[in-house]
């Protein structure tokens, strides 16, 4: 077991599972969640069947979070089939050459039956659901896993009178995926610990030597300590820096930019990172100041720079209401902001078994006006988002624009929005290096 300490390992020490334990974890939550939520989400929108089809190395993206723990991706052509009973409850059942873990019914015994379609024509004809959902959805990729072959397969051989039966799944993959039962909330709360407690490692003395260390440096330090720490990354980290002399950046040289820039005193800089837990994903975004000599903190203008951006944050998410639409919410937050003095943009995206995940989306950075499509999908309770937004200030030392760029990653629930570990209110500090002792040892002040 890993233990990584965020402030003292007394108080706040997250510990990281072995691989095996990760694995029960993973299919235990998998058990509860077909019990608890799937019943729910298939009676609410009348779906009687869900098939969900995939090939090996060509995975539904449904389908990876519906699969053992030891299964790293499907095998040959898997088919799994939820089927709503009488009682309310859901029948799960497997397609599949091979035993598909403890929560499906192996549901085609090869020897009797050589053909996979037939059996799974069998389950259909024992269930007779009046309606067939399968993983099609123009908005949502999550939700538009079935590929043309496994769909000319299916109607191939599925009896004429069901082929009429044949409905979007959209509404139940894209529950599925974005709605988080209470065990998966209470983990999500120490996986944003940890991706903080990185960060946090990241934008210190331990990892960067002002005049020295670069930009570049510290990504590549994010990704080994990832490494080290037995996770994963779903993205590329970014670090960048606004400084007084520099020519401000925008979103998307930020992303695409490879310059690597050496770190000085009186950087103010910025870090996008995200790690992969449990199938759980984080995203966070926060700033450092780099002080120089003889500072203690960060200036009074990057301080107040830095609580326009809680303001704004605040704003955004005193708007959520459960049935509201992220674009709803998106115009409300836009306008109080506009009419505080703020110069915001809002770009929030559900979270959970992907970073960038299905559900509703608030804005993007390049379309602040609304989103088509999954920004008119309402809001729903129990869900995870990246609080994802900036607010544009004007710095007169600097003489030029600065932008504070924030992303934390909280829950929506029957009490509103809370952050899974808090947020950043404090800019990170990193001491300036003063001198060299006769060793060669950096001294801090």
């Amino acid at each position: 077991m890993i233990v990584l300490c965020v402030t003292s390992c007394s108080a706040n020490a997250v510990e990281i599972l072995p691989m095996r334990d990760r694995a029960k974890f993973i299919d235990d939550i998998l058990a509860k969640r077909v019990d608890q939520l799937l019943p729910k989400l298939m009676n609410e929108h009348k779906l009687d069947m869900w098939v969900i089809i995939s090939r090996e190395y060509n995975e539904d993206p449904v389908i990876k979070t519906l699969l053992p723990a030891t299964w790293i991706s499907a095998r040959r052509t898997t088919i799994l089939v939820f089927a709503r009973k009488n009682d309310g409850t859901i029948g799960a059942h497997a397609i599949a050459p091979y035993n598909v873990g403890h929560v499906f019914e192996k549901a085609w015994d090869k020897a009797k039956q050589p053909n996979q379609w037939l059996a799974l024509n069998a389950l259909i004809e024992r269930y007779k659901p009046n309606t067939i959902g399968i993983n099609q959805s123009e908005h949502w990729a999550h939700a538009d896993g079935l590929v043309a072959t496994n769909k000319d397969n299916l109607l191939a051989h599925l009896p004429e009178q069901y082929k009429t039966n044949l409905v979007s799944a959209e509404p139940v993959a894209i529950g599925w995926l974005e709605q988080r039962i209470p065990e998966e909330i209470a983990v999500y709360k120490d996986i944003v610990k940890l991706a903080h407690a990185i960060i946090a490692e990241a934008f210190s003395n331990k990892v960067i030597t002002p005049k020295q260390t670069t930009t570049d440096d510290v990504v590549w330090w994010l990704r080994e300590r990832v490494v080290e720490l037995k996770l994963q990354t779903w993205f590329h980290p970014t670090v960048s820096i606004q400084r007084s002399e520099e020519v401000n950046v925008n979103h998307e040289s930020g992303i695409n930019n490879d310059d690597t820039k050496v770190i000085l005193p009186g950087d103010l800089l910025h870090v996008d990172f995200g790690i992969s837990y449990l199938r759980l994903n984080t995203d966070t975004q926060q700033h450092a100041y780099v002080l120089k000599p003889g500072e203690t903190e960060a200036p009074p203008y990057l301080q107040k720079a830095l609580l326009s951006g809680n303001q704004l944050q605040d704003i955004f998410t005193g708007q959520f209401a459960q049935g509201l639409t992220g674009n709803q919410v998106l115009a409300r937050s836009r306008k109080q902001a506009i009419s505080q003095g703020l110069i915001p943009a809002i770009y929030s995206h559900p979270l959970g078994y992907h970073g960038h995940g299905a559900g509703t989306t608030l804005g993007m950075w390049d379309s602040q006006q609304g989103v088509v499509g999954d920004g008119d999908y309402p809001l729903h309770l129990n869900t995870a988002y990246a609080i994802e937004l900036n607010n544009t200030i004007f710095i007169d030392a600097w003489h030029k624009d600065i932008r504070i760029m924030l992303e934390e990653d909280a829950i929506f629930d029957q009490s509103g929005v809370w952050y899974l570990n808090g947020r950043q209110t404090a800019l990170l500090l990193i001491k300036p290096i003063i001198k060299l002792q006769s060793n060669n040892k950096l001294l801090l002040p």
